[in-house]
């Protein structure tokens, strides 16, 4: 298991290397000028330049990018070009709501889409099968921005049940924040549902046609048993990684939730520092957005092997 571990945080540290060279040379081929975006258009050329000279957008590429990485390492994200501030003032604030909002949509997502799923599976080729399938299909189709403002106009202004805004008032208990985040998750269930419905569907019925489930149910054991036992177990190895490889998109994902609902979050902050040339900004958050992938990818593969002996063992091969 440690030789497993090991090799899986290698080439976890592998691809964080990779994508830190990604993130930095895609914020400097962004088009625009960053003194110009923070000084504005009526800044002087020469202003313009003294104040790029400042941040050292004139030096050399590989001297940029060394200066940043071994800010990173030693516990400093940069200082953000349009607040003149430290970005980690910002950013873990965002993050922090960020993850409020995708947990909620996290904690409704999973188990509706593995219950929906696992009865599609076992009505395979009825109504009910169909229904599922259909509807997630249809809802993992529809942009959050048009689900978002469906949701809005009825259940905030026509129904009046939910507020249509994901800010609640300063000072709010749990269950007043709960109110107000559940509407802007929707969207993101939506979008995730149908995936992972899908994919707990594919493994329940493969599970259900397999031998060992063929031999228990021929033993005499309840179906409830055989279910719970042998057919669960199996059948949702494969999603474990699915519901891993999401929380990436529910922390990255929510540029346009986030931006809809007016939600101070990750992903608004990363819309606002791309469009403002804000590259510190947008390299720490987009950055911090990989690191979290990566890790749920690793939590993911650990538990994989764990229910599946066999995958640690060709792995630490």
């Amino acid at each position: 298991m440690a030789s497993y571990l090991l090799k899986r945080v290698g080439l976890a540290l592998l691809t964080l290397v990779l994508l830190s060279v990604i993130v930095f040379l895609a914020g400097r081929v962004l088009p625009g000028n960053p003194g110009r975006a923070v000084l504005g258009h009526t800044a002087s050329a020469q202003a313009v330049a003294a104040f790029n000279h400042k941040l050292g957008l004139d030096r050399p590429l590989a001297v940029q990018y060394w200066s940043w990485v071994t800010g990173l390492l030693q516990g400093n994200l940069g200082t953000s070009y349009q607040y003149q501030a430290p970005v980690g003032q910002f950013l873990w604030p965002a993050a922090l709501k960020s993850l409020k909002l995708a947990a909620v949509a996290f904690v409704i997502v999973v188990p509706l889409s593995i219950l929906g799923g696992v009865v599609a599976a076992l009505r395979r080729g009825r109504a009910v099968d169909r229904v599922i399938s259909t509807t997630g299909l249809s809802l993992s189709t529809v942009p959050e921005f048009v689900s978002g403002i469906v949701l809005i106009v009825i259940f905030a202004i026509e129904l009046k049940v939910l507020p249509p805004t994901a800010n609640p008032p300063p000072g709010s208990g749990f269950g007043t924040q709960l109110r107000y985040l559940i509407l802007p998750a929707f969207p993101l269930v939506f979008i995730l549902f149908g995936y992972i419905a899908r994919m707990a569907r594919a493994g329940t019925v493969e599970a259900l046609e397999s031998d060992y489930v063929r031999t228990a149910t021929l033993k005499g054991l309840p179906g409830r048993t055989v279910v719970l036992r042998h057919v669960l177990r199996n059948s949702l190895l494969p999603t474990i990684t699915v519901i891993a490889t999401q929380t990436g998109y529910l922390i990255g994902g929510l540029v346009v939730t986030e931006t809809l609902f007016n939600y101070p979050g990750m992903g608004r902050l990363i819309f606002n520092a791309a469009q403002n040339k804000d590259f510190p900004m947008l390299e720490a958050g987009v950055l911090m957005i990989g690191v979290v992938y990566l890790v749920a990818t690793l939590v993911a593969d650990v538990a994989y092997t764990v229910l599946n002996p066999r995958l640690r063992l060709q792995g630490a091969e």
